[in-house]
């Protein structure tokens, strides 16, 4: 069996990341999107996050099994330090490493570019359904994340309303001159030499 490798991602994935995505927005309650994004779409989403933030996939053989990216968590200048975190992966493939393997990686990529706080926005609910189970809160805890806020009943998906917690994880201490952080761009070859992320 080839080996699992993680590489950046590039504008020609859309189609095939939209289709781990898909299931997602079709059958479960952990993204409130109603509707599958274009594939137009989709690309114009990743490529808005590349210069700045990592966004990486999964991949053997070729086919992409999952992808996990950092994006703004607020657009105004103060928040520079901070980042909202998402992953998906092909459903036949959960349970496997690939998530932590994945969020290990983006983490390692945002540490070099100097972002302290990383944030996780989940669908919860207090009793799994068969649109969501607590998978994502259980991951985000055993990889260090904390919940720090839950909002009740904010989204309306298969006719049932779910709780959002937000869960957040420090990568590095808060300094009173903390310098700004990188563009990915920036540390593009050091990933690539430190990490072996292409």
């Amino acid at each position: 069996m080839e080996k699992v490798l993680l590489r950046v991602a590039a504008l020609e994935d859309a189609a095939a990341l939209r289709e781990i995505y898909r299931p997602y927005v079709e059958r479960t309650a952990v993204t409130f999107e109603y509707d599958v994004p274009s594939e137009e779409e989709f690309r114009r989403r990743m490529a808005a996050i590349l210069p700045r933030y990592p966004y990486l996939v999964a991949e053997q053989g070729g086919r992409p099994l999952g992808y996990a990216y950092a994006a703004p968590f607020k657009s105004r200048r103060a928040y520079d330090w901070a980042v909202e975190v998402s992953i998906y992966v092909e459903r036949s493939c959960r349970r496997g490493g690939l998530g932590r393997r994945l969020y290990q990686a983006v983490e390692d990529i945002l540490r070099e570019q100097g972002i302290l706080n990383v944030n996780a926005c989940i669908t919860y609910a207090e009793e799994e359904d068969e649109y969501l189970t607590q998978d994502s809160p259980a991951f985000h805890s055993r990889l260090g994340y904390r919940q720090v806020a839950r909002f009740h009943q904010c989204g309306f998906k298969f006719g049932r309303w779910y709780d959002m917690i937000w869960m957040e994880k420090h990568l590095g201490p808060h300094a009173p001159d903390q310098p700004d952080p990188r563009p990915f761009a920036a540390v593009r070859p050091l990933v690539a030499a430190k990490y072996g992320i292409h």
